[in-house]
């Protein structure tokens, strides 16, 4: 994970979260505190809470979670992505802005294997109905989520070769909009463990 607050603020409004699941399975979850300031980290950190109490949760019952939670917040953008070690998939929903996509190696270079629907609204304030959807991760694939304050195509400055802290703190320094908070969160699959 990597990030940094609007220039000239010390309140930083985006969280990301990793989280042992149970059953073999993690989630991965950035929070976008609406905004950026103080109002925002608060919210950022409401929502980091709740998920991390009931990780074990579906992704759809953690989202109606964090909602509840953030009705007196100015509400969040929240991507979450759980992944399941033994068979490779990942479950994923997104209400809000946080870009949320699967790189792997083609043969003309990197591809987006998948990206992640976002649904409109905001958690805390106006949330629609919610649904996960399913993908397939490859071993050597990368997850990443960004919030809004990662701009343009970070995909392509993307070097599967580097670590994933290398590649995050490489996409913050590249891509973060000037009059936002930034943050990236990349998890790699290195395949199952026999």
């Amino acid at each position: 994970m990597a990030g940094r607050a609007l220039p000239g603020e010390a309140a930083f409004g985006d969280r990301g979260v990793v989280l042992d699941a149970g059953d073999g399975s993690a989630v991965f979850g950035v929070i976008d505190g609406l905004g950026h300031g103080e109002a925002a980290a608060l919210a950022a950190d409401i929502a980091a809470s709740v998920l991390t109490e009931n990780s074990a949760e579906p992704l759809d019952v953690l989202m109606l979670l964090s909602h509840r939670a953030l009705t007196a917040t100015r509400g969040a953008a929240i991507s979450l992505a759980s992944i399941n070690f033994a068979d490779s998939r990942v479950d994923w929903l997104g209400v809000g802005n946080v870009a949320a996509v699967v790189i792997g190696v083609a043969p003309g270079g990197l591809e987006v294997r998948a990206t992640a629907p976002l649904i409109g609204g905001i958690v805390g304030y106006r949330l629609p109905t919610v649904q996960s959807y399913a993908v397939t991760m490859r071993p050597g694939d990368l997850l990443v989520l960004a919030s809004d304050g990662i701009v343009g195509d970070f995909v392509a400055s993307v070097d599967l070769s580097h670590r994933a802290d290398e590649i995050v703190a490489a996409i913050v320094d590249s891509h973060a909009r000037a009059s936002d908070d930034a943050f990236v969160l990349a998890a790699r699959h290195r395949g199952t463990v026999s």
